[in-house]
């Protein structure tokens, strides 16, 4: 089944050239299937790159996924124009008394700042909290995951003496948990950032569970034991050439960058990277809108305003 998007969003076409499935909102109008709502607040610079790399990883599933685009109205993108913003996105003024099978924060180029200094900290502040009444489920992703686990239990950022920078093999550390139902004993997620959050913090949190972890970038998928919120410290929806990317602006920039680890062949950035967590990622994002949030939302919404937080499901 597909996600169901409006054929205007550039995503559309980028997909459907790709040969994935997608409906536009008129075509879906005339199933009558209740199907899941998603709400991604995009607060990465290159929104319609990223519009793109998370749609398609939502597509993979046989679940009809309807998907709304939330923008801070208290920050003006720089990198996406305002047309294109006006046209898709949503303000949290506009969805605060809609409610959501599922929500996805994405990571936001601002971590060597403390939290309180960016622009938009107080409104994203609100939108996790009401995150918590209106959203059953809600995957954190880079800095969204540091700044959840900091807004909602106080657990601190470190900077990195280097970036974080490539594609690092990770492992589980529990069983039979359903978002890695299926995983490798041994996956691969990039990661791009500076700053880390640490195992011994996470650990003194009764709530908190460490689900996923790697020798080398530390703490991966930390998890809310009861099952709706669930922090990623990688770029698990990254393409094939994002790193590549980011490494070319900032050699561009003179910015003294190291080598992405593990990601192009020979270490030689003219060859193509191997495009190693692919998998990874679709199993990821599919076992959650299955697993995580088809299996486990209430049919009607309204409910979660009653069963609110208290409603603990499991891991």
């Amino acid at each position: 089944m597909p996600i169901r998007i409006s054929s205007e969003l550039p995503a559309f076409k980028t997909l459907g050239d790709e040969n994935i499935f997608v409906m536009s909102k008129e075509r879906a109008e005339h199933q009558d299937i209740r199907p899941l709502k998603v709400i991604i607040l995009n607060i990465m610079p290159k929104k319609i790159e990223t519009e793109s790399q998370l749609m398609r990883l939502l597509s993979n599933t046989p679940l009809q996924v309807d998907i709304d685009l939330l923008q801070m109205a208290s920050h003006v993108s720089k990198n996406t124009s305002q047309d294109h913003m006006a046209s898709f996105y949503k303000t949290f003024d506009e969805v605060k008394n809609d409610r959501y099978d599922g929500m996805i924060i994405t990571g936001a180029p601002v971590e060597l700042l403390e939290y309180e200094e960016v622009d938009y900290w107080k409104e994203i502040c609100e939108i996790m909290e009401w995150s918590k009444t209106h959203v059953f489920s809600t995957i954190y992703i880079c800095w969204a995951a540091q700044a959840g686990l900091y807004y909602h239990y106080g657990i601190p950022k470190y900077a990195l003496d280097q970036k974080m920078f490539g594609v690092f093999p990770h492992r589980a550390v529990v069983s039979n948990c359903q978002l890695l139902r299926g995983f490798d004993d041994v996956f691969y997620v990039p990661h791009s950032r500076n700053t880390e959050v640490r195992a011994e913090d996470i650990e003194r949190i009764p709530q908190l569970e460490i689900l996923t972890v790697s020798d080398i970038s530390g703490v991966h998928i930390v998890a809310n034991k009861n099952g709706r919120q669930y922090f990623i410290t990688g770029h698990s929806e990254y393409d094939r050439d994002t790193i590549a990317n980011e490494y070319k602006r900032d050699v561009a920039k003179g910015i003294d960058i190291q080598i992405p680890y593990n990601y192009f062949p020979d270490d030689d950035p003219n060859n193509v990277p191997l495009f190693s967590w692919r998998c990874t990622a679709n199993l990821m994002f599919s076992n959650w809108l299955n697993y995580c949030v088809y299996q486990k939302t209430p049919y009607n919404l309204e409910e979660l305003e009653v069963r609110n937080w208290n409603w603990e499901t499991s891991l």
